[in-house]
C-alpha cells in the first residue's frame, strides 16, 4: 500500500520504503461511525511493517482511522494495531499502520522469515523480470517466470473468489436468520391455534371437573385499601386440563392480578366432546374479602 491517497501508477516507481509480503490471512477492520463500532471481516492481500492491503466485506473511506486485527499463520497471537485508510476501491483497501511498536515490527519480520513469505516486488523490480522473460521466449528457453500480466490476472481471480466467498457467507447468515424467524413465527401461530377454544362450557359444569385448586393471596395493598369483591375470569382450559389462557372481566387490577396468579395453577379434567378432549372456555369467579 502506498502512503499517498492512491496506489502508484504502473509507469511510476513504487514509493514503498519497506518490503511487503504476500499473505492470505483473516483480517478484521473496526471503524467507529456515529459512536458505534462496525467490524468488517476480510482477508489480507499483502503485509509489511508499513501497512496492509486487504479485501473487505464493506466500504471504507480514505482518511478514516480504523483498528486492524490480523491472524497470521504460524503466529500464536493476532497482530492488533491502528491504521489509516489510504485508499479503497471495489472492496479492496490499503491501510497504513499508525504507531506500530518496535516489538510488532520485529514480529512481522520474524514471521516473514519463519513462514518464508514471498516478497511482493515493486514496479521497478518488475521491469527487468519482464525483459528477462521476453529474452527467454525469444531464445526458446523454457521455465522462465510467467509474465506479470498473467500474475496480475491470477491475483485478480483470487481477489474475486475471496470477495465472492465473503459475500456468500454474509448472505447465508442472513438467509439462515430469516429462516429461523419464519420457523419461530410458525410455531407461535401453531400454539395460538392449539389454544383456540372449541367449546364454551358453563361455569357450573367446569366446576365439577376441577381436580386441583390454588387459593389466591389477598394482596396487602388491597387489604390496606379495604378492596373486596368478586373477580370473574375468562379461562381457557387445554385438552390436558391445564389453564392455557385467562384474563379478568372485572374488578380492580390488584385483585384481578392476584386471581389470575392463582388460577394458573388450577387443573381440570379434560372436557370431552364425543369422547375426545377439546379446548374449553369457561368462567371462574374468585371472591376477595377481608
Amino acid at each position: 500500500m502506498a502512503t499517498g491517497a492512491q496506489e502508484p501508477g504502473r509507469d511510476q516507481p513504487s514509493r514503498r520504503l519497506r518490503p511487503r509480503y504476500r499473505v492470505q490471512a483473516p483480517v478484521d477492520v473496526t471503524v467507529l461511525r456515529s459512536g458505534i463500532p462496525d467490524t468488517l471481516p476480510g482477508r489480507s492481500v499483502n503485509l509489511g511493517e508499513s501497512g496492509v492491503a486487504a479485501v473487505l466485506a464493506g466500504e471504507l473511506l480514505p482518511g478514516e482511522a480504523v483498528g486492524v486485527e490480523i491472524r497470521l499463520p504460524l503466529m500464536e497471537d493476532p497482530l492488533r494495531t491502528r491504521a489509516l485508510v489510504r485508499h479503497h476501491d471495489k472492496l479492496r483497501s490499503g491501510m497504513e499502520f499508525v504507531g506500530l511498536s518496535v516489538e510488532q515490527q520485529a514480529a512481522i519480520r520474524d514471521w516473514a522469515g519463519t513462514a518464508k513469505a514471498e516478497p511482493e516486488l515493486g514496479v521497478r523490480a518488475r521491469i527487468p523480470i519482464e525483459a528477462a522473460a521476453g529474452k527467454g521466449s525469444e531464445s526458446g528457453g523454457a521455465g522462465g517466470a510467467p509474465p506479470p500480466s498473467r500474475k496480475r490476472r491470477r491475483r485478480g481471480w483470487i481477489f474475486l473468489l475471496a470477495s465472492a466467498a465473503i459475500l456468500l457467507a454474509i448472505l447465508w447468515w442472513r438467509w439462515n436468520r430469516g429462516w429461523e424467524d419464519l420457523e419461530s413465527s410458525l410455531r407461535r401461530s401453531e400454539t395460538t391455534a392449539e389454544q383456540r377454544p372449541e367449546a364454551h362450557v358453563p361455569a357450573e359444569v367446569m366446576e365439577k371437573l376441577v381436580t386441583h385448586r390454588a387459593d389466591p393471596d389477598y394482596p396487602e395493598a388491597a387489604r390496606s385499601a379495604n378492596l373486596q369483591g368478586v373477580i370473574v375470569l375468562d379461562v381457557v382450559v387445554g385438552r390436558d386440563g391445564s389453564v392455557v389462557d385467562l384474563h379478568a372481566l372485572n374488578g380492580p387490577e390488584v385483585l384481578a392480578r392476584a386471581a389470575m396468579d392463582a388460577l394458573r395453577w388450577w387443573r381440570f379434567e379434560p372436557y370431552r366432546v364425543d369422547g375426545k378432549p377439546v379446548v374449553a372456555e369457561t368462567t371462574v369467579a374468585v371472591e376477595f374479602k377481608p
